[in-house]
Order: C-alpha cells, then sequence, then structure tokens
C-alpha cells in the first residue's frame, strides 16, 4: 500500500498542465515542418513533369521507334509545345537524369541522422532545405550548360534532401509528447503529399507557359520558396524546448514532463547488432518493395501518359498529382482507424502493422497491374492510378513507424538505413525502366515495367509479415533517467528560462 502511495504520490508531482495558449511553439514547429517536406518534395518531384517538357519528344520517339501507342486523339487538345524541347535524351538517359537525385539522397541518410542526434537537428534540416533549394534554382543552368554538370547539381540536391527526415525524426523526439506525436508527426509528414499535389499541376501549367521556356519556371519558383521558407525557419525554430527563447514556461514544463524518462547515455551504435536483426531486415525489404512502385510510379508514369496513352501535359501533371491527394486523405484516416483498433485491444501492434502493410502494398501493386491490362482506357487508367495512391498511405501506420517499436533509442539511426536502402531504388528503378523500354517505347514493354514494380512490391509484404516485430530488441533498452530525476530537470529549465527572461528585461 505505501508503495502504491508513493508512486501515486510520485506520478502526481509529475503531471503539469499545459499552456491555454492557441500558438503553441510545437505547433509552430508542425507549421514549419509541414511545409518544409511540402517545398522539398515540390523540388522532387517537379522534374518528373518538367522532362515532358525539357526532352524532343518527337526526336526521341524516332529514335526510339514507338511503333504501339495509343491512338492519337482527334482533338486540338493535345499540346504540342512540349514536343519540341531543347535535349535530344532517350529513355535510357531520361532515366539517369531522375535517378542522379537519389545517388545523393541515399547518401547523407545515415549521417543526417547522427549529426542531428548529435549536434542541431534545427541546423541540419534547415541547411538541407536550404541545399536542396539553391541547386533546385541552378537545375535549369546546368542542363543548359552541359549533361554532366546538370547531374550533379541533382545529385548535390538528393544530397541536401537526405537529411531532412531522419533531422526531424530527432526533433519530434525532443519536442512532442508522446500522446501527440502521432498526430503531429502525421500532420508534418502529409507535408510531403501536399507538396507533391501542388507541384506537378503546377509544374505542368509553368512548362507550357513561354517566359524563359516555360520548364525552368517549375525550378525557379519552388526553389525561391524554400529560400524564404529558410528566413521563418531560421527565426522560429528552435532545437528544443530548453534553447527556445520566448517558449511559453508551462508549455516548456508540460513537453519536458510528459516526454518522460529519458536515457542517460546514447552512447555509440551498436552496428552490428542492427546489421544481425531480422526484424530491422524486414522493414529494410519491404521498404525497399514499396519505394520501387513508388518511384515507378513517381518518376515514369507522367512520361508513360505523355508517349503513350497522349495525355497533355497539364492533363498529364493533374493525373499524376492524383494518387498523391487520396494518399493524403486515406493515410490520415487509416492511422486514425489503427490507433482506435490498438486502443479497443481488438488487435495486437504487430498484427495493425502487418495489416496495414499488407494493405499499403497489395492493392497498390493490384492498382499497377490492372493499369496494365486496361492499355489505353484513360478513364480505367484515372481510377485506377487514385486507387493505387490511396492506399499507399497506410504504409504510415506500418513499417514506416515500427522502428520506434524495436528501439526508441535508436529509431533515428534505423530510419536512416532503411529510408537510405529504399532510396536505392529513386534511381534505379528508373535505370531498369530506360533498360526495359528504351528503343521499344510499346504497350507491351512498358506493361513489362508495371508487372516487374507489382512482383517486387508484393514479395517484399510477404518478407515482412513473415519477420515483422513489434517487441523492442535486448540491446536497445538502457539505464534511464527516473521521474524523479526528470522532475528535477524540469524545475531546473523552468529557473533556467525565469533568468533569461529577467536579464532580457534588466
Amino acid at each position: 500500500m505505501t508503495a502504491e502511495r508513493s508512486s501515486k504520490n510520485e506520478k502526481d508531482t509529475f503531471t503539469v498542465e499545459d499552456t491555454k495558449s492557441l500558438l503553441k511553439c510545437r505547433y509552430i514547429l508542425a507549421f514549419l515542418g509541414f511545409f518544409g517536406f511540402a517545398n522539398v518534395y515540390a523540388m522532387r518531384v517537379n522534374l518528373s513533369v518538367a522532362i515532358v517538357a525539357m526532352v524532343n519528344q518527337t526526336a526521341t520517339a524516332t529514335q526510339n521507334g514507338v511503333i504501339d501507342s495509343c491512338p492519337t486523339p482527334n482533338s486540338s487538345t493535345i499540346s504540342t509545345s512540349y514536343s519540341e524541347g531543347e535535349f535530344n535524351w532517350d529513355e535510357k538517359t531520361q532515366g539517369i537524369v531522375l535517378g542522379a537525385f537519389f545517388y545523393g539522397y541515399v547518401v547523407t541518410q545515415i549521417p543526417g541522422g547522427r549529426f542531428a542526434e548529435l549536434y542541431s537537428s534545427k541546423m541540419v534540416f534547415g541547411l538541407g532545405v536550404l541545399v536542396t533549394a539553391v541547386f533546385t534554382i541552378l537545375s535549369p543552368i546546368a542542363a543548359r550548360i552541359n549533361f554532366p554538370l546538370f547531374i550533379i547539381v541533382r545529385v548535390i540536391e538528393g544530397m541536401g534532401e537526405g537529411v531532412t527526415y531522419p533531422a526531424m525524426h530527432s526533433m519530434l523526439a525532443k519536442w512532442i509528447p508522446p500522446l501527440e506525436r502521432s498526430k503531429i508527426s502525421s500532420y508534418i509528414y502529409s507535408g510531403a503529399q501536399f507538396g507533391t499535389i501542388i507541384s506537378l499541376p503546377l509544374s505542368g501549367w509553368l512548362c507550357s507557359l513561354k517566359l524563359w521556356g516555360g520548364w525552368p519556371l517549375a525550378f525557379y519558383l519552388f526553389g525561391g520558396i524554400g529560400l524564404v521558407w529558410y528566413i521563418f525557419w531560421l527565426f522560429l525554430a528552435y532545437d528544443s524546448p530548453t534553447t527556445h527563447p520566448r517558449i511559453d514556461e508551462k508549455e516548456q514544463a508540460y513537453i519536458l514532463s510528459n516526454i518522460g524518462p529519458q536515457p542517460e547515455d546514447r552512447g555509440p551504435v551498436p552496428w552490428m547488432k542492427m546489421a544481425t536483426c531480422l526484424p530491422l531486415w524486414a522493414i529494410l525489404v519491404t521498404q525497399c518493395g514499396a519505394s520501387w512502385a513508388f518511384y515507378t510510379q513517381l518518376t515514369e508514369l507522367p512520361t508513360y501518359m505523355a508517349q503513350i496513352l497522349h495525355f497533355d501535359i497539364q492533363a498529364n501533371s493533374l493525373l499524376s498529382a492524383l494518387p498523391y491527394f487520396t494518399s493524403w486523405l486515406t493515410g490520415m484516416f487509416i492511422g486514425t482507424l489503427a490507433e482506435w483498433l490498438l486502443a479497443k485491444n481488438y488487435i495486437s501492434l504487430l498484427t495493425s502493422y502487418r495489416i496495414c502493410n499488407s494493405i499499403g502494398t497489395i492493392i497498390p501493386s493490384v492498382g499497377l497491374l490492372g493499369v496494365a491490362f486496361v492499355g489505353c482506357d484513360k478513364l480505367a487508367v484515372q481510377l485506377l492510378l487514385a486507387i493505387t495512391g490511396a492506399f499507399y498511405g497506410a504504409l504510415y501506420s506500418s513499417n514506416n513507424i515500427n522502428h520506434m517499436a524495436l528501439s526508441p533509442k535508436y529509431a533515428g539511426t534505423m530510419f536512416g538505413i532503411t529510408n537510405a536502402a529504399a532510396n536505392i531504388t529513386g534511381f534505379l528503378a528508373p535505370y531498369v525502366v530506360g533498360l526495359l523500354v528504351n528503343g521499344q517505347e510499346t504497350l507491351d514493354q512498358w506493361n513489362k515495367v508495371f508487372y516487374l514494380a507489382a512482383a517486387i512490391n508484393i514479395a517484399s509484404n510477404l518478407f515482412y509479415i513473415s519477420f515483422a516485430s513489434a517487441e523492442e530488441v535486448p540491446w536497445s533498452k538502457d539505464k534511464i533517467v527516473t521521474q524523479k530525476e526528470q522532475t528535477k530537470r524540469i524545475k531546473k529549465h523552468s529557473i533556467a528560462l525565469r533568468m533569461r527572461r529577467k536579464s532580457k528585461i534588466g
């Protein structure tokens, strides 16, 4: 009885009331994070549409021998402005262009996570967006100088964006109380879909303009927005509640109390134990499979829809954005549903991961197979793309968060590892697509692309549901700070915050 009272009293003293202010600092962080991810994804995907206007499609079609595409509509709505692009790149070369970004993106995943954990997550995330913005603006200039320089610029752009996800993971661990993480994390990361939704149709419209050649505007606009965003990030974002000079004292105490006991020392990363962790391999394999299908759709469908289905560039970009719009909506719904089922104890955490992962891989794979089967039926293609994109959102409630269950301590580093591996498919998938269809721009060759993506995605899901786990691995557990010590730290930070404010007033 005494122990229970003691425990209860300790818990009671640990409860802190949140500030009543509507403009909380963690909400400002979420707002900035949302638009940060929206912007980097807009800068990432604009090339998927712009390349249709950049490449001389007439010369490429003649060179590659497009002999089995869908009938060209008699309507005059087909845009011919992009058929006379500046660059004579065949499908293989276009695959290299589209994949170059991911060479850099893969390289900085793990270092970005570690630098954010050890130094400043604000600095790493902010510089990542800034570098991406600067080199996005330089992309049209580099492309017109020579091909190798354009590839180098795209690689550096990828290196900048590669640090953003791991850095934000590190930042959220310091800022967001556990009960709010699902909601706020979903909001922040949904910026990626939002940026894609905005970028694809807007880039298509910009490419249709005559100003400066049209397609360079897609790079200048989003790169410029990235520069403006960085200024706001520089002055409004901070690494943690303890370093924010303007945070409400109640909000600071609330965050620190709810984050709970923290590890005393992160120590070195157990690389060998991670390398032999089968559940981590399960995450890695399914992320690679899902990414192969995702990047096939993201980078190659605009070309397929332009050259085979003959959509004009604006309709093409709108339809390419459709899967991400449906993913944005249903992803949050599936996450909420999974959370409700877990709260009611209807399913276990592992079962939730398996179900959501299967939904997010099998149904999109069936959609890709459907695109191959319906051929030139444009309406059916549009519906299948919408369905395919909708269920990709289920992955945010499965393998994307599974790292936190395996090891809360090293979740950021583990995410960097699996995300780096998964994004190798960002340059591998376009390259393989180029090999499959190069010189044979036909429906049959494109069908092979969709069959391959679906097969890889389904096979990787089978591996995941066989070997996934929702239990914390033994080597992740460590000595932690007690609640009593944590309470002392909160009081110490509150006193320090008051002292800083008094010194400024004085």
